[in-house]
């Protein structure tokens, strides 16, 4: 027969220090955590942007003194609604509005829409699913835009995209 001292296995650390342990460990990564997000943070903080006047998308009255605002401008853009290219059943109405350096005339922002809704029949509804798929589609559109424009549109912001 054998000997029991001889078969029982070693003991390690006790349930309580590895319990103890596994605190330490977590809360030494939660505070890690906080810290480096904290880091990254700093210098983060975006110049707001001014508020477009309510007519933003008419021609704009120069201010006293003749001379014109100048900075940043936010036009709104007439929605587009049409058809996908693939497959055609399928609807989309984009909301956009365009940020502009400077004001510029109405004009632009009709020939930048007009190229926009021009791209956006020629989507297919794989190239806009996900989120990297809308991401993709937002910075075609700000290309485009910019193109157009002269480079004049700093950003074009999707308020609503709606597809049926």
């Amino acid at each position: 027969m054998a000997n029991v001292e001889q078969v029982q296995p070693k003991k390690g650390p006790s349930l309580v220090i590895q319990l103890a342990m596994l605190l330490v460990m977590t809360g030494a990564a939660i505070g890690m955590g906080w810290l480096s997000g904290g880091y990254l943070k700093q210098g983060e903080t975006p110049a707001p942007v001014p508020a477009a006047p309510e007519n933003a998308g008419t021609a704009e009255k120069p201010a006293e003194g003749g001379k014109a605002a100048a900075g940043p401008t936010l036009v709104q853009l007439a929605p587009i609604t049409t058809n996908l290219a693939s497959p055609s059943d399928v609807w989309i109405r984009l909301e956009a509005s365009l940020l502009y350096d400077a004001p510029q005339p109405p004009e632009m922002a009709e020939q930048v829409h007009q190229d926009l809704l021009a791209f956006v029949r020629t989507l297919k509804l794989h190239q806009i699913e996900g989120a990297s798929g809308y991401q993709h589609l937002k910075a075609d559109l700000e290309e485009r835009a910019a193109l157009r424009s002269g480079g004049h549109v700093k950003q074009v912001l999707v308020r609503t995209m709606l597809l049926e």
